[in-house]
C-alpha cells in the first residue's frame, strides 16, 4: 500500500540541520504516526511521503516554505512577564508559553526586564533548511474515527 491521503503513515526520522547537526531523532521510541493529508506535518515532508511504501528509506530536505516558514524580525514582542508560564525566573534561551487567541504558544525569552520581557515568537525551526531521513515502518488505511478527528490514533499518534 503506498502512502495517500486518508492513509496512516507510521514513520521513524532522524532531523538535521543545514551543517547536518542531529536535532531530534525518533528511533528511541516508537514511531510517528501520521494521518496524511490533514495539515498535521510540515509540507516539505507529508508531500514527500505521498506514494511511498512500507520498509522505505530516504531523505528529503525541507526549505523554510515548506517547514516551519521564514524567520520574521516582526515575532520579537515585547509582553507582561505574567502572561509566560513553564518557570518564575526566567533567562534568554528559555522557552515559555503563553496564550494568544490562537492557543497555547510557545515562545523563547530574548530578554528580561523587571515587568516586560522581550520573546521570540518565531518556531524555533523557522528560517531554517532542514535535512530528514524517514524510515517507513508501516502503511494503512485510516479508519473513519480518525479521519473525523483529524489525526492518527494508537501508538504514535494521539491516544483518547
Amino acid at each position: 500500500m503506498k502512502v495517500a491521503k486518508d492513509t496512516v503513515v507510521q514513520f521513524h526520522y532522524v532531523l538535521k540541520d543545514s551543517d547536518g547537526q542531529v536535532l531530534e531523532d525518533s528511533k528511541g521510541g516508537d514511531p510517528l504516526a501520521l494521518l496524511v493529508g490533514h495539515n498535521a506535518m510540515i509540507k516539505g515532508v507529508e508531500d514527500a511521503l505521498i506514494d511511498k511504501e512500507q520498509g522505505e528509506s530516504f531523505s528529503v530536505t525541507v526549505t523554510p516554505e515548506n517547514g516551519y516558514g521564514e524567520y520574521l524580525q516582526e515575532a520579537i514582542q515585547r509582553i507582561p512577564a505574567k502572561h509566560l508560564q513553564g518557570a518564575s525566573n526566567w533567562k534568554p534561551g528559555m522557552v515559555a508559553v503563553v496564550n494568544t487567541e490562537q492557543g497555547q504558544r510557545q515562545v523563547t525569552v530574548v530578554k528580561v526586564g523587571k515587568f516586560m520581557i522581550t520573546v521570540d515568537t518565531n518556531h524555533p525551526l523557522a528560517g531554517q533548511t532542514l535535512e530528514f531521513d524517514i524510515d517507513i515502518v508501516a502503511v494503512r488505511e485510516a479508519d473513519e474515527q480518525e479521519i473525523s478527528h483529524g489525526h492518527a490514533h494508537g501508538v504514535g499518534g494521539h491516544q483518547h
